[in-house]
């Protein structure tokens, strides 16, 4: 149906269509040597088995090819320390060995594969293996995990890690669907992002299939000692048995969270909605992949506060998910769109004074970020070239870009934003697209609809240039300013109410405390309320950086068995990093970490290393 303008509106519509197409539109994903216009990939088989021993996955990737140029006699695919062994085409009804190469590796892309598929086949198998040191899969032996029975191995593939376990067209801008054969050890279970039995047989034999198509970095396995708990219907945590039950009374209220953001944003559109519980190297807070988000167990708080996270995964759901960013730099597109979903759920379930913290916290985070990262680190559509993608990953992408979308809200009111953002969430479901793409749509279903209200310029800014606009939203928290009148009187001599906090309350507490605090005042806050044994990580993380800070030595020994335990990067790279700016603290940190370093995920040792070793 034609959408109908009066003369005004059709004046301005054609200013902001002219302004938001003067970007061109996305081109060929830097990272990926994929090239789509000749061939894609729009469905995959993989047949694997886990050798623990030799830390390798061995097996075949089987594609369905859909050429895109009619001369196309090869495909391009990304590649990182992977073996190739053998490819093979369907031809003549029988599988027909056919000529690879591999290019010289790129620090950053890893190898480009080319294989030869002649003129007629739409079927490409790849016999391969993985190395004991791809960058997107971790072993942990026995001893790494809780009971020490069985050894555990999970993939992180986000944002260009699929390569190093799956020869792939490792870019955000296909699509795919695939199913799986994944074999163990028996008494072990793999799972992947896909459906994932709630009754399984530890044969070691296993079947997946991912219906619905997702980019490649969602493809995820895992495979360990897990059992499994049902939440509802359609919600069930797996996880090792030592925190099965405490995992699932944590996350109970993700059935609701499911139907808030239905009523918001429209229908779930993956079937179910199922948690892992990683072990504690697992280096993000969580990872989106469809029907099973990979979480860290930092956020068993035992209170149910962290919860915010598992409203950020589930919120990906619509936001990155069903509509994707086509390359890293526009991973503002995924993330801040997430940040926002997740707030509006905390909001909906939990009330506006929560929510407003959380969006208090996030605005000092990005504060604080911005003040480190590089001007041009602050745009939210970033100029990235072949710089490693995992670079976008700051506050940048998710709490600038959330703001652009607070800053919406704001202008053209709740209910005319919903409203865009349930049919943008509709009208691009399973597809993926730039900021481009994005801005043209802005400008066709909201700017030219409610003219005169935000200008394209205004949007370039916030997208385009680094930094805040001027009139960007600044958020700030009743709940804090009460927690702030509390600190002044507590650093007076008085008495802290503390019953009613939340972990939102004691972070913006700790993290305000004046940086002049004397070492009696430490003791005095550390005796009353045990701060340096806080079984809350996001407490104990926010105090242990004071105690850096301070030199805080009663302290000491809880770092030390924080930095051994906890690969969660959010949580360990700001403390390398304070440990890093006197000499002492750097050897000490140096120490710490040589110890820490088996226990840590790949991803996790490049961050801190470049803290710690910066020669290097």
């Amino acid at each position: 149906m034609a959408t109908k303008y009066n003369l005004k509106q059709w004046a301005y519509a054609a200013t902001v269509m002219a302004a938001a197409s003067s970007q061109s539109a996305w081109a060929e994903d830097a990272h990926s040597y994929a090239k789509l216009q000749e061939v894609t990939t729009p469905h995959l088989e993989l047949d694997l088995t886990v050798d623990f021993e030799a830390k390798q996955l061995r097996g075949t990737a089987t594609y369905d090819l859909v050429r895109k140029s009619n001369d196309a006699t090869t495909v391009h695919m990304d590649t990182r320390e992977l073996t190739i062994s053998k490819a093979e085409i369907w031809q003549d009804n029988a599988w027909q060995e056919t000529s690879f190469e591999l290019a010289e590796p790129h620090e950053t892309l890893g190898q480009e594969l080319t294989v030869s598929i002649g003129e007629a086949t739409d079927k490409l198998r790849i016999h391969y293996a993985t190395a004991p040191t791809a960058s997107g899969l971790q072993w942990l032996s026995p001893e790494q995990t809780q009971s020490g029975k069985f050894p555990f191995m999970f993939s992180q593939s986000q944002p260009i890690h699929a390569r190093s376990w799956i020869p792939i067209q490792d870019t955000p801008a296909l699509r795919l669907t695939y199913d799986a054969t994944v074999r163990t050890p028996a008494g072990m279970l793999a799972v992947m992002s896909a459906d994932n039995s709630l009754d399984p047989e530890l044969d070691g034999n296993y079947s997946f299939s991912m219906p619905q198509p997702i980019p490649p970095y969602l493809i995820a396995i895992a495979a360990g000692e897990l059992v499994v708990k049902e939440i509802s219907d359609n919600v069930a945590v797996f996880a090792e048995p030592y925190i099965i039950d405490d995992a699932a009374w944590e996350w109970a209220d993700t059935p609701a969270m499911i139907t808030a953001t239905e009523e918001m944003y429209g229908p779930y559109r993956w079937d179910r909605y199922d948690l892992l519980v990683l072990p504690p190297s697992f280096p993000f807070g969580g990872m989106e992949n469809p029907r099973l988000s990979f979480i860290t167990p930092t956020v068993v708080s035992g209170d149910r506060t962290l919860i915010n996270l598992i409203a950020h995964e589930l919120a990906h759901s619509w936001s990155g998910n069903l509509v994707t960013n086509a390359s890293w730099r526009d991973l503002w597109l995924n993330e801040g769109f997430t940040s926002y979903v997740e707030n509006r759920i905390m909001e909906s379930l939990f009330g506006e004074r929560r929510a407003q913290m959380e969006l208090a916290l996030g605005y000092q985070d990005l504060l604080d970020n911005m003040e480190r990262l590089a001007s041009k680190d602050t745009v939210l559509n970033l100029e990235l070239g072949t710089r490693h993608p995992d670079d976008v990953f700051s506050q940048v992408p998710y709490v600038k870009g959330q703001l652009f979308l607070v800053y919406l809200e704001n202008k053209f009111g709740r209910e005319t934003f919903d409203n865009f953002l349930r049919q943008y969430f509709d009208d691009f479901a399973f597809q993926s697209i730039s900021t481009a793409e994005f801005k043209a749509y802005l400008a066709r279903h909201l700017l030219a609809k409610n003219p005169n209200v935000v200008s394209m310029e205004q949007v370039n800014e916030w997208i385009h240039e680094p930094g805040l606009p001027a009139d960007a939203p600044k958020p700030t928290s009743n709940a804090f300013a009460e927690v702030e009148k509390q600190m002044q009187r507590w650093l007076k001599g008085g008495q802290l109410t503390t019953q009613e906090w939340t972990t939102h309350e004691w972070l913006h507490f700790i993290n305000n405390l004046p940086l002049d605090i004397s070492s009696v005042n430490m003791r005095r806050l550390d005796e009353q309320f045990n701060l340096t044994q806080s079984k809350n990580a996001e407490i104990a993380h926010a105090w242990l950086k004071l105690a850096i800070v301070k030199n805080y030595e009663p302290a000491r020994d809880r770092l030390r068995n924080y930095l051994l335990t906890i690969g969660r990067n959010k949580l360990v790279s700001p403390l390398y990093r304070e440990l890093a700016k006197t000499p002492d603290n750097l050897k000490w940190a140096r120490e710490v970490y040589q110890q820490a370093k088996p226990g840590y995920h790949p991803l996790t040792q490049t961050v801190n290393e470049a803290l710690l070793y910066p020669e290097q």
